[in-house]
């Protein structure tokens, strides 16, 4: 099999990084290293990218849709194409499509969707519930008249809709009585995230959550007497937590903020993007209410922010630029921290063996090409 080979790359493999390095792939990775120790194999097709920048593929948990598409639609061929037309302009190899607060039977229509939409592509790995268990007082710009609280039942009906890929839910812990539906999704290897919540540090001390969602966004701040969501995320070693970095749902600083405090370690970038991504200003929709795109920001008519239109190589260039971090801790950010806590086994690393899911990037981190399990993934615009 002919193996295709870039050379004199600046190359940042999730593990080590070499500024004058080496990658082989085929469909899988075959081998990386500095290039003292590149040895030409038959059949490589080697091209020299000339200190061209190669990160693992980005992995994007919460994703609603973009270009037009959401995963609320439940349209398996438009999910699909969403997700490729994501990998072409953002670098994102991996993402759970993420549903909303609606009506039963839509979130019903959307996980069998989506999971229909993962048959055509491998670019798409798992579903994010986000909701319908939320607290209506952090309800964001999800429809109130549809949260309902979190039961076992009303989960595993999903799931067996999704055939098992719903790996990641956001609830509100204080809501009702969730003690059956979080010891269902532990049993069944579903994360728990916090979001769109109003608890309270000493309600979330019991919870068993280890994941926040965007953190700072629909949720209890921190005062002076009450550490909230955004407290308890802060300051649990062991709590995960999304970050949008666009500059607009978080000011540059409290992004600052969170990676003192958590470290690369413990952030992971989301877009959290909406239908309108990559449509330019304008009038969409989110959840059957109107939204209204300007420059970064999607509102609903009311002001309430509205997801985003951030592109994941936007967030990855901003978390570097807000925060000061290296190339290296932006691609723990991007993509390590995902394939770990999901068990993406053969994703988020660049090392022998795992699918061949990367990026080439210039050295001024512009987005020249991306790679799927070594398939490269043509540009649709």
């Amino acid at each position: 099999m002919t193996a295709r080979v870039f050379t004199h790359a600046h190359l940042v493999t999730g593990c080590a990084e070499w500024p004058d390095g080496f990658i082989r792939f085929t469909d899988t990775v075959q081998a990386v290293g500095p290039m003292t120790a590149f040895v030409q194999q038959p059949g490589d097709a080697v091209q020299d990218v000339g200190g061209d920048l190669i990160v693992p593929g980005f992995i994007d948990v919460h994703v609603h849709g973009g270009y037009g598409v959401d995963a609320m639609d439940g349209d398996p061929t438009a999910i699909a194409a969403m997700a490729t037309r994501i990998a072409a302009a953002e670098g994102v190899t991996t993402i759970f499509p993420t549903t909303m607060t609606q009506a039963p039977e839509a979130i019903d229509r959307a996980v069998a969707g989506i999971a229909a939409a993962a048959e055509r592509t491998p670019l798409i790995a798992g579903i994010h519930l986000e909701g319908p268990f939320i607290a209506p007082a952090y309800k964001g710009a999800q429809p109130a008249a549809f949260i309902q609280p979190a039961t076992a039942a009303a989960v595993a009906r999903w799931q067996s809709l999704a055939r098992g890929m719903i790996r990641l839910i956001t609830y509100a812990p204080e809501v009702g009585d969730p003690a059956d539906f979080e010891a269902y999704c532990q049993a069944h290897g579903i994360a728990l995230a916090i979001g769109h919540s109003d608890a309270t540090r000493a309600r979330l001390v019991t919870c068993p959550a280890r994941h926040v969602t965007h953190l700072y966004n629909a949720q209890r701040l921190a005062v002076h007497r009450e550490p909230g969501v955004m407290g308890h995320a802060l300051l649990e070693d062991g709590i995960t937590a999304e970050i949008i970095a666009d500059g607009f749902h978080n000011a540059p600083d409290m992004v600052k903020l969170a990676y003192r405090v958590k470290g690369a370690a413990r952030l992971e970038l989301v877009t959290d993007a909406m239908r309108a991504k990559g449509l330019g200003d304008g009038v969409s929709e989110l959840g059957g209410q109107t939204v209204t795109v300007q420059g970064v920001e999607a509102r609903l008519a009311d002001g309430t922010i509205a997801g985003s239109v951030l592109p994941f190589i936007t967030a990855f260039v901003n978390i570097q630029r807000f925060t000061g971090a290296g190339v290296a801790q932006a691609v723990q950010m991007a993509s390590v921290n995902q394939a770990q806590e999901f068990g993406l086994s053969q994703k988020g690393v660049l090392e022998p063996g795992r699918d061949a899911d990367l990026n080439r990037l210039t050295p001024d981190q512009k987005l020249v090409a991306t790679f799927s399990r070594g398939r490269l993934i043509e540009r649709m615009d």
